[in-house]
């Protein structure tokens, strides 16, 4: 059985995330990860806080602390966020790490061995006004290739074209607005990515065929374009330094590494930070060093396809090392608002803080991976969301539950009653959920996330049928050793559900798990064969009503959130 290691997308330091974030990358593996974990897996997943860069200088400075102490209040902050989603990370790091910048180093001592690296003086955009060289992403300006105003010096957000800030028409400091930008000379080291294009070309097509359309064209884009030698250093205060026993020049200047170079390593950067935290933790190299036991599935948003597809890639192959490279890359497209932007600044949208402040994280849970962006953009409403939250958990899944325990509570005491033996109802019930579990399971194994939700709710849908069917309310007054089988049985089917639904909703799949005073309940998952006897809770079983799982979200609930969030009806 293979080792399963996981990575999500890197949540830049600075800010909380919005929940396009979220469904775009965490979210999606912690489901995974779950459900893996279920079935038996060794699993890790591994995440992290992407920490260097301009903008956590300039957030500090505006904070007025050092870049060191925002960045770590920054990553207690949201860690705290992702603890209230209940993100089953095995380690949630910081690439500010000292293993990170020990293994960065070490990744360009070996591509500087190889050939991969050289120095190169470059003229690059200085901002008198600012006093500073300007990094890629404190350059805007207009896209040369798609006409966008409001494109970075490293990348166009909106035809994803890689830029350099001197391609940018009408630049402009990001910082200041200034336009009196000079281009002065300074040095810098390049990675020789347009060396290393065939073996990318190569590595990409023993994959493609495996990934999603959405990872392989992007890839193959990219490819298709030529790959380009990129500068891996800059002229900042916070970040890897490089090293000076291997450019002394450069190290005395200050020079640090890019943060696209240094990020992605930070995933083998976390491991380490987590294996060095306890003895009883596998070494990291285990997970990442000449490990053909591991298969390694990344997740992430579709403008961060590139460097996990082709950058990092090329740079793992340069160093002539066998580091564990990605198996399966779950691309996402982007969760909109309204068919808009999330904004900060112009206040639209739900920030991830802001949602756990207003409703549990289950409701989110559920509804961003049973509308997850996979095929195309998927635009956030509130008038979708309160309905699909109010009809599938709360309708389906917590009415069911509810009106099951409660009923039986009041005609047959706190204990699951025993009844008949099962009949021909059950053995067509116990045949539909087999057949629905697997289907489940299937879209699971297969990351189809929309599919798998569909699943689960059929699985839901098909107790509420099986009650209509048997109508224990009515069933009560002429059968009561009938309606107790009926009972017993939709109490099998909740103790069921609150296995299988665990990867969706975790606190309220506890919630239904623990209504039932079972002792020996150690069921990792249940298995179609296993579900279609729906005998895991026996007669005599102490039981307890939950509170209510999913209250309603209301019309005046809806109106509320309009106006905090933006966006309406006719938006």
């Amino acid at each position: 059985m293979a080792r399963h290691l996981i990575t999500s997308a890197l949540p830049y330091i600075n800010g909380i995330k919005h929940l396009g974030n979220m469904v775009g990358s965490m979210l999606p593996a912690d489901v995974y990860s779950r459900y893996l974990r279920q079935r038996g897996h060794d699993v890790l997943y591994i995440c992290a806080t992407d920490e260097h860069g301009t903008p956590a200088e300039l957030a500090a400075k505006e904070a007025g602390i050092s870049v060191a102490e925002f960045c770590a209040q920054a990553h207690d902050a949201q860690k705290a966020v992702y603890d209230g989603f209940e993100l089953s990370f095995d380690y949630f790091g910081r690439s500010s790490s000292a293993q990170n910048r020990e293994i960065t180093q070490h990744f360009a001592r070996r591509l500087q061995e190889n050939g991969f690296i050289e120095e190169r003086a470059i003229r690059q955009v200085y901002s008198p006004v600012d006093g500073r060289f300007l990094p890629d992403r404190y350059v805007e300006g207009t896209c040369p290739h798609c006409g966008y105003d409001k494109a970075r010096g490293d990348q166009c957000e909106n035809c994803t074209r890689v830029l350099d800030p001197t391609d940018l028409i009408e630049p402009r400091s990001a910082i200041s607005g200034s336009t009196e930008l000079e281009v002065r000379e300074t040095k810098h080291l390049f990675l020789r990515q347009s060396a290393l294009q065939h073996e990318v070309e190569a590595w990409v097509a023993e994959h493609e065929e495996e990934w999603p359309q959405l990872a392989s064209s992007i890839a193959r884009k990219w490819l298709t374009e030529g790959l380009h030698d990129r500068a891996i250093t800059r002229d900042l205060d916070w970040g890897v330094p490089v090293p000076a026993d291997t450019w002394p020049e450069l190290a005395a200047e200050g020079k640090v590494f890019y943060v696209w170079f240094d990020a992605p390593i930070e995933y083998i950067g976390a491991t380490k930070e987590w294996a060095d935290l306890d003895p009883a933790n596998r070494d990291y190299k285990a997970w990442w060093y000449e490990a053909e036991d591991v298969r390694y599935t990344q997740f992430m948003a579709k403008d961060n396809v590139p460097f996990h597809t082709v950058m990092f890639p090329a740079t793992q192959l340069a160093t002539r090392e066998p580091w564990k490279k990605v198996d399966y890359v779950k691309a996402f497209n982007w969760l909109t608002y309204y068919g808009g932007k999330f904004s900060t600044s112009q206040k639209r949208g739900v920030f991830t803080d802001q949602a756990l402040e207003i409703l549990p994280a289950d409701f989110w849970r559920y509804f961003l991976i049973a509308n997850a962006p996979e095929s195309d953009d998927s635009s956030f409403t509130w008038e979708h969301f309160a309905a699909t939250v109010n009809k599938d958990l709360g309708g389906t899944l917590g009415n069911f539950v509810n009106r099951v325990l409660t009923f039986s509570r009041k005609k047959f005491g706190d204990e699951v009653p025993a009844g008949t033996a099962a009949g021909a109802a059950e053995a067509r019930l116990g045949e539909q959920i087999a057949e629905l579990l697997a289907e489940y399971e299937g879209h699971m194994e297969t990351l189809q996330y929309r599919k798998a939700a569909a699943a689960l709710r059929a699985l839901w849908s098909a107790g509420n049928a099986y009650l209509d069917e048997k109508a224990p309310w009515l069933e009560v007054k002429t059968d009561l050793e009938g309606a107790a089988l009926t009972l017993r049985t939709a109490m099998n089917l909740i103790h069921l559900y609150s296995v299988v639904s665990e990867p969706f909703i975790p606190a309220s799949a506890r919630a239904m798990r623990s209504a039932f005073d079972l002792a020996d309940d150690t069921a990792a998952w249940v298995t179609p064969e296993q579900a279609k006897a729906l005998d895991a809770v026996p007669a005599g079983t102490p039981f307890t009503v939950p509170p209510v799982l999913f209250a309603r979200v209301t019309e005046e609930d809806l109106e509320s959130y309009r106006d905090r969030f933006g966006g309406s009806p006719e938006a």
